[in-house]
C-alpha cells in the first residue's frame, strides 16, 4: 500500500514555550483603560507556559516596544497611564510580519540597525475602541497570518458599531430598545432636521434620552439628556468621539451583565451579574466604571428561570454576531420581567475588577485561567476564511 497521500508525521521542532505579543494603548478615547487592562494581562499569565512581548500603540498611533512592568500600568490619582509613558524609545518602532510565512517582529529606531525580536506565534491585543477593537487591527492579524485573541474582522466591527449590531441581533430575533441613528451626513446637509428628528424621538418616547457616539466603548462620551436644553451639549459631546451618534430611550429596569468564554466545545456563558445605580453618578459612566470602581453584585439576584434566560440569550448573541474567543453581553431586565439587550463587548473591560472576569471568577475561572483559556482558544484557530 502506498504512503504517498497518507498525512505525514511533522518533523520534530525544538521546543519553546508560544510567544504571546499583548497589543494595548491604541488611538481611541479609550487609550488609557486599554493599558490598564494590558497590565492585569501581563500579571496573569502564566510564564512558565509562555514568552511574552508587550507592544504599545501610543495615541499617534506608533507601535512601540514597552516596558513589562505591570505595576506602572494603573490608574494613580484618578488618572490613567499611556503607553508614552511605559515606552522603551520616544521614536523606536516596532514591526510586525506582512509575510504569512514569517511571523518574525522587527524593532527598529533611526540611526540604528533593525533587531529582530523574535517569532509571535499569538497576539493578545486588549485594544478597546477604534483602531483596535473594530476589526482594523483584525484585519492587520489576518494579512499577517498571526492568530490572535477575540472575535474576527466581522464580528469586532459589528460589536463596536452599536446601529448595526442593534440590526443583526434585531434580526436573529433579540429584542433591542427604541433607538435612533444620526449620521455625518444628515447632522452637515440640516442640523435643524436632524435636530427635530431627535425631539420627535423623545416625544414618541420620552426622556430621558441617552445620547453616545455609535462606535466608543467604556461609556466615553455617553451624555443621560433629562431635557431640550441639554440636548445640543450632549450631541457635541458625542460627536467629539464620533461623528455618528445613536440616541436611545430610556429603559426602566435592572442592568444585567453576563459573560460568554469560548471552550473547547463551544461558548458557554458565565454566572450573570447587576449593576446597581451608582450613588454619585447620573449613571453607569466611565468615572462609575474604572475611577470610582462602583462594584457590580456578583451573582445577580435573580430567579433560577431568569438567570438561566440571560445565559442563554448570552449565548445567543455571541453567535448571533458571529463572535469568538470573548464577550460581555449587557442587558436591562425590564420591569415586565423581558431581557432587552443593550450591547455587546468583543474585548470588555478585563481588569481584575471589571465585571466580565468577576463573573467568571464567580463562575469558577480564575483570571489567570481565563488569560490561559483566551490564548489556547486562539492557538487552536487558523487565521482566514473559518
Amino acid at each position: 500500500m502506498s504512503t504517498e497521500n497518507l498525512p505525514q508525521s511533522p518533523e520534530p521542532q525544538p521546543s519553546r514555550k508560544p510567544r504571546v505579543a499583548v497589543v494595548f494603548g491604541g488611538r481611541s478615547s479609550e487609550h488609557g483603560i486599554s493599558v490598564v487592562t494590558a497590565g492585569a494581562v501581563l500579571k496573569a499569565i502564566d510564564r512558565t507556559r509562555y514568552d511574552v512581548l508587550p507592544i504599545g500603540i501610543t495615541q499617534d498611533g506608533r507601535w512601540a516596544l514597552t516596558a513589562d512592568e505591570p505595576d506602572r500600568m494603573a490608574i494613580t490619582d484618578r488618572r490613567t497611564p499611556s503607553v508614552d509613558q511605559l515606552a522603551d524609545s520616544a521614536d523606536g518602532a516596532v514591526v510586525l510580519p506582512v509575510d504569512p510565512a514569517d511571523r518574525e517582529v522587527v524593532y527598529s529606531e533611526p540611526g540604528s540597525v533593525p533587531k529582530a525580536l523574535g517569532q509571535v506565534d499569538v497576539v493578545f491585543p486588549v485594544l478597546h475602541g477604534p483602531y483596535g477593537e473594530d476589526g482594523t487591527l483584525q484585519g492587520l492579524l489576518e494579512l499577517s497570518g498571526v492568530p490572535y485573541v477575540g472575535s474576527g474582522v466581522l464580528a469586532s466591527a459589528v460589536g463596536q458599531d452599536k446601529e448595526y449590531m442593534k440590526r443583526v441581533f434585531t434580526s436573529f430575533g433579540l429584542k433591542v430598545g427604541p433607538y435612533l441613528v444620526i449620521r455625518p451626513r444628515e447632522w452637515e446637509q440640516d442640523e435643524s432636521a436632524a435636530r427635530k428628528k431627535i425631539i420627535g424621538f423623545a416625544g414618541e418616547h420620552g426622556w430621558p434620552l441617552f445620547v453616545k457616539p455609535a462606535r466608543a466603548g467604556s461609556s466615553i462620551g455617553i451624555t443621560k439628556v433629562d431635557g431640550l436644553s441639554g440636548l445640543d451639549d450632549a450631541i457635541a459631546e458625542a460627536q467629539r468621539h464620533d461623528p455618528k451618534i445613536l440616541v436611545e430611550a430610556a429603559l426602566r429596569g435592572r442592568e444585567i451583565e453576563c459573560g460568554v468564554l469560548e471552550f473547547e466545545d463551544g461558548p458557554r456563558a458565565s454566572v450573570p451579574a447587576e449593576i446597581p445605580p451608582p450613588d454619585a453618578h447620573a449613571y453607569y459612566d466611565f468615572e462609575a466604571k474604572y475611577i470610582d470602581s462602583t462594584p457590580g453584585i456578583v451573582p445577580a439576584p435573580l430567579t433560577e428561570e431568569e438567570t438561566a434566560e440571560v445565559r442563554r440569550l448570552a449565548v445567543e448573541a455571541f453567535d448571533a454576531a458571529s463572535c469568538e474567543g470573548l464577550v460581555r453581553a449587557d442587558f436591562f431586565l425590564t420591569e415586565d420581567g423581558e431581557f432587552v439587550i443593550n450591547e455587546i463587548n468583543t474585548m470588555p473591560g478585563f481588569t481584575p475588577i471589571s465585571m466580565y472576569p468577576q463573573m467568571w471568577q464567580a463562575t469558577g475561572v480564575s483570571y489567570p485561567e481565563l488569560v490561559d483559556r483566551l490564548v489556547q482558544a486562539a492557538l487552536r484557530r487558523s487565521t482566514g476564511l473559518r
